[in-house]
């Protein structure tokens, strides 16, 4: 079995198209208007010069942590792991597996949603129709028993996917800049007064910017399935390289096309309606069709990456999550792994029929929790540098470690307390896989502390979010 496994790893191509895949899901087809609601083109122009700034340095986090560990053949969990420990290792490996779910279930209710924009799909609604609901989990479901019947043939599919996908971001681009025009993109180049000052524009502007770029990481989590380190390293920077094109690309161009106030009132998917102004109502409809390609892809690389994520936590003998989760069936498939993954999905898409409103704070929930292995793995990098005193490797690790404590900041605090509810819920699994390897409950004091620290702030989001609100209304 393992033999087979080694004779399939992975080369550049499919890593990079993974990094792209993962990223350019469904948030790049409403990106023109997301930006535009807040900002004007000279404060979209700032904000993505300190994204792009920031997401080089976590890129080139990831590159240098691949290269230097070349032995950890876990990914982001594994140099988590090896910095500060098995707790907080886990945790970030924790954190990584429930928000790749959690996107799992948004991208099958996107992809229901969009399916319903065409008049004879109209029942599908926004996506959490009964009939959305049964389609999504009868998608889910193929999806989860192609992955099952192996993990290299799913990465194939997701190449065709991810190349399929870039075919209309493409061609929008391309049609832009025929149409653009330097008059309509000065109009009201640093935004009206109603948008307040240029820092509040970039700010505002900067919290979509966050979020299209949630991914970044994906090459490294399959460390273990890789050719060589470089790969992983180079994947990742292609992968940056190519979504940093994309998505400056269909933000910034098509302010030349629709003037600021008209884009930020446009609906959703908002690439669909520039395209439209450009070459009719056949371009929205090709748009509409990438959107779905598009949406179907990202749900393959992240169900495939949370399965992994939970695969790479259980495997070894360092495993920090029960054992039977890091099994992988005679096709190299983690097979536990995601059969758990694929039935959590299946029970939020289920909430998402009945309770929409919560649904939507789970998944806004999924974006703050990944946040924080992120910041643990620039933690790391600066660790390494001011122990050995290298200028250039302080730079990235300080640089790295303050934009991901901005990535948390422009989530929200809410959100970070809401997301201690779920990392304290963790403690389970955590607790149960050092009683299978017959050790205390943690390894060092500083890991108590920390796990109570996780527990109270667990408790007083609980006490604040649920339990006061449903007093109050008695």
């Amino acid at each position: 079995m393992m033999n087979r496994i080694v004779r399939n790893k992975l080369g550049i191509l499919p890593l990079t198209l993974l990094v792209v895949g993962s990223i350019v899901g469904s948030g790049i087809f409403s990106l023109p208007q997301n930006m535009a609601e807040g900002a004007g083109a000279g404060s979209i122009l700032i904000a993505w010069s300190i994204t792009l700034f920031g997401m080089l340095m976590l890129t080139r986090i990831f590159q240098y942590l691949s290269i230097r560990f070349y032995k950890i053949n876990d990914g982001l969990y594994g140099y988590v792991r090896e910095g500060f420990g098995d707790y907080i290792g886990f945790n970030a490996a924790w954190g990584y597996w429930i928000s790749a779910w959690m996107s799992c279930a948004s991208y099958l209710v996107i992809l229901c949603s969009a399916l319903g924009s065409f008049d004879c799909l109209s029942y599908f609604g926004d996506g959490t129709t009964l009939p959305a609901v049964i389609f999504g989990l009868f998608f889910l479901w193929l999806v989860h028993f192609f992955v099952l019947k192996g993990i290299y043939q799913a990465f194939l599919l997701n190449c065709l996917v991810t190349l399929a996908k870039i075919v209309p971001i493409g061609l929008f681009i391309i049609c832009i800049i025929l149409a653009f025009k330097v008059s309509t993109f000065n109009t009201d180049f640093w935004g009206s007064p109603q948008l307040g000052s240029v820092i509040d524009q970039v700010k505002h502007t900067m919290l979509y910017t966050v979020w299209v770029y949630l991914g970044i990481e994906s090459a490294t989590v399959y460390a273990a399935r890789a050719k060589t380190i470089l790969t992983i390293s180079r994947a990742t920077f292609f992968g940056f390289a190519i979504t940093s094109l994309l998505l400056v690309c269909v933000s910034v161009l098509s302010l030349g096309v629709v003037p600021q106030e008209e884009l930020a009132m446009m609906k959703n998917p908002s690439m669909a309606l520039v395209i439209e102004r450009v070459v009719g109502s056949w371009g929205a409809t090709f748009i509409n069709i990438g959107l779905i390609v598009s949406v179907s892809g990202g749900l393959l690389s992240w169900i495939m990456l949370a399965a992994e994520m939970l695969y790479l936590s259980g495997q070894g003998a360092q495993h920090t999550v029960p054992s039977r989760f890091g099994k992988l069936n005679k096709v190299g498939t983690p097979v536990n792994a995601l059969w758990l993954t694929s039935s959590l999905i299946t029970l939020l898409i289920i909430l998402a029929h009945f309770y929409q409103s919560g649904y939507n704070t789970l998944i806004q929930l999924s974006t703050s929790m990944v946040l924080i292995p992120y910041l643990l793995a620039a933690a790391f990098v600066l660790k390494i540098a001011l122990l050995n005193r290298k200028p250039y490797l302080v730079m990235i690790g300080i640089s790295g470690t303050i934009y991901g404590i901005w990535l948390i900041y422009a989530g929200g605090i809410d959100y970070l307390l809401l997301s201690m509810i779920l990392y304290s819920l963790g403690l389970c699994f955590y607790l149960y896989a050092r009683k299978q390897r017959k050790l205390p409950a943690f390894s060092y004091f500083h890991d108590k502390i920390y796990a109570i620290f996780i527990v109270l702030l667990a408790v007083y989001a609980l006490i604040y979010f649920f339990i006061i609100p449903y007093f109050s209304n008695c």
